[in-house]
């Protein structure tokens, strides 16, 4: 299989596209409690349906990596180590293991992702997320379970849900319109 001149190029420039895009989606936040709601899940799915598990993983780490660095990147326009360490730095690392999830669907080839497929990979994106933002805000608030639960997944999950069917819609555009990395010519 020949590979393309521009590909690695064209992959390097959607990671970068992607990343930027989280970092955006961060600053359309609402304040809800100690967890934002913001438009990041849906350009982390994105970023997983669009350039795979690795790609995606490593888009949403060049994100963290930008914020721990010190770039206002953060929800909110913060930034630093120290909002690594707070009340959701644990939806961040389930930031990355989303978009390594969603990555599975499509394996970052460019083709058909049916509606169904999506919205499975999507559920456990949304599991792997959750999981350990839940389990670090329970710790940094030092909780209970429901308190935990009801603070950090109950006003979440519908949203979310969401934009699991709007990063897929736009996954498909984007398919249909051989825009993705990976796309045959």
């Amino acid at each position: 299989m020949n590979a393309r001149p521009l590909d690695r190029l064209h992959g390097l420039v959607w990671t970068a596209l992607l990343a930027a895009a989280v970092a955006g989606g961060a600053w359309i936040s609402l304040p809800v409690g100690p967890v934002p709601v913001s438009l990041q899940p849906l350009f982390v799915f994105l970023a997983g349906f669009v350039l795979g598990p690795r790609r995606g993983a490593l888009c949403v780490g060049l994100y963290i990596l930008a914020g721990v660095l010190g770039l206002p990147v953060f929800a909110g326009g913060r930034a630093g180590l120290g909002h690594v360490l707070g009340p959701t730095g644990g939806y961040l690392l389930g930031f990355v293991l989303a978009a390594a999830v969603c990555g599975l669907a499509t394996g970052g080839r460019g083709g058909p992702l049916p509606w169904l497929k999506a919205a499975g990979f999507g559920a456990l994106a949304l599991c792997a997320a959750y999981g350990p933002g839940v389990l670090w805000l329970r710790r940094s608030l030092d909780t209970d379970w429901p308190r935990a639960l009801a603070l950090g997944l109950v006003p979440f999950l519908p949203w979310d849900c969401l934009k699991i069917a709007a990063a897929a819609a736009c996954y498909r555009l984007l398919s249909r319109c051989r825009l993705l990395p990976g796309s045959p010519g």
